[in-house]
């Protein structure tokens, strides 16, 4: 329990937060699998994942590292799969 008002709002701020920020994660996490599961992964499914993971990480809710690992993932296996 917050002991002022100012602690209070915070922690409503954060978890009206939270909530949102883990809705974006899920479905980041969503379009991952989508695009990573299907046989020949298409070029457009691939922007908007990294369309996606671009815009959670500039809103801080992936760290920006995490948002290059992922991106560069995704890449690689846009590639592979384009080769085979």
């Amino acid at each position: 329990m917050a002991n002022t008002k100012s602690a209070a709002k915070r922690a409503r701020q954060t978890l009206k937060r939270s909530l949102r920020n883990r809705s974006v994660v899920t479905r980041l996490r969503t379009m991952q699998k989508q695009a990573r599961s299907s046989e020949t992964p298409k070029t457009e499914q691939i922007r908007a994942v990294i369309s996606a993971i671009d815009k959670a990480a500039k809103r801080g809710i992936i760290h920006r590292n995490a948002a290059h690992r992922r991106k560069a993932r995704l890449n690689k296996a846009l590639t592979a799969a384009a080769t085979k």
